[in-house]
């Protein structure tokens, strides 16, 4: 099992200056190719300070000119968001620069925050059939003289300019979560992305299934790759895994804030949540981030990613948002990077 970085630059205080947060993202992303993880994963997001990620080709061409070997991949691209040519085009330019290491990640979006200030009245089924739609016309528009007459795009012949410099073009990745997604990614020729958020080895398992058994009802020409995206933090002991456990509950608990859209948004950060109010949602706690996420020592860490490895995933990204500092992200990656990923090689 190949282990990634899965990251981008959150702002959890106006107070926190944006060209600052930049460089530490960029510098965790060096340390991970530097260390030898496989891939930096990073996605598109608006309007929220809590994952300021308004174009990840942008993120991945910077961050390649910093690195020499991880693959670049998009943890997701919001399909509704994108033309099919534009996200061909775009996509291809970037495996162009980058040398051929992208990996292209498309999901059909998550927040109702943004599909309301992007594409007002935009339900996440529709999202999800534009994917649909979105997904094919790409991977034919990199092969050449194209027409589209679809639902939601309709164009004549069309060429994507630049062409991806893989062939016959980059590694696709749809995110998935019901079976239907996982057979539309197989029917197609894509790899998926999976994250169980806080949720336990139930979902993890449940996840891995939907996915072999779409791969043997379809059976795709090429093998498939699966990968769980999800939180962790090695620490340095008991002390230390605790406190991840209760900042990463804060996390979730934005997160969930966020996912509701009921609060109120200024200058692009949420309202406050109290500390009375993080303890009161017993969807989250601090014990259910401890049990269920790869928080803990190294060797607890190594042991619940060989039982991931054993139940088939293909790659384990560590994903880093946190609300933690940048002194506590950067040891536990190099902690993940000297002390997890060796049992991996």
């Amino acid at each position: 099992m190949k282990l990634s970085l899965f990251i981008h630059m959150e702002r959890v205080s106006a107070d926190e200056p944006q060209e600052q947060l930049y460089q530490e993202m960029m510098s965790l992303c060096e340390i991970a190719d530097q260390g030898g993880l496989h891939a930096i994963w990073t996605g598109e997001h608006h309007g929220m300070n809590f994952t300021m990620a308004p174009n990840p080709f942008i993120n991945l061409v910077d961050i390649a000119h910093r690195t020499k070997n991880v693959r670049l991949g998009t943890g997701t691209v919001i399909a509704p968001f994108s033309h099919p040519i534009k996200l061909a085009g775009e996509a291809a330019m970037t495996d162009l620069v980058t040398g051929g290491r992208l990996e292209l990640g498309i999901a059909r979006g998550a927040y109702s925050y943004e599909y309301e200030r992007l594409m007002p009245g935009l339900t996440a089924w529709e999202a999800g059939q534009r994917m649909r739609e979105l997904v094919p016309a790409v991977k034919a528009l990199w092969q050449g003289d194209y027409a589209h007459q679809g639902e939601f795009w309709q164009f004549p012949a069309t060429t994507c300019t630049p062409q991806p410099k893989q062939q016959p073009h980059p590694p696709i990745w749809v995110a998935a979560r019901d079976p239907n997604s996982h057979e539309f990614a197989v029917k197609n020729g894509c790899n998926v992305q999976v994250t169980p958020l806080h949720q336990g080895e139930e979902e993890i398992e449940r996840l891995v299934t939907c996915f072999k058994q779409a791969c043997h009802e379809y059976k795709p020409e090429q093998p498939l790759k699966i990968m769980l995206l999800q939180h962790g933090y090695v620490a340095e002991d008991d002390a230390d895994a605790d406190r991840a456990a209760v900042e990463l509950n804060r996390f979730y608990n934005y997160f969930g804030a966020w996912f509701k859209n009921e609060r109120p948004v200024s200058q692009g950060l949420i309202a406050p949540l109290s500390d009375e109010e993080i303890a009161a949602n017993t969807y989250y706690s601090a014990e259910i981030m401890r049990r269920n996420l790869a928080i803990g020592s190294a060797e607890e860490v190594i042991s619940r990613l060989k039982r991931y490895e054993s139940l088939g995933y293909d790659e384990f990204s560590l994903w880093i948002d946190s609300g933690m500092s940048f002194a506590r992200k950067k040891a536990s990656l190099q902690r993940f990077i000297e002390r997890v990923l060796p049992a991996f090689q």
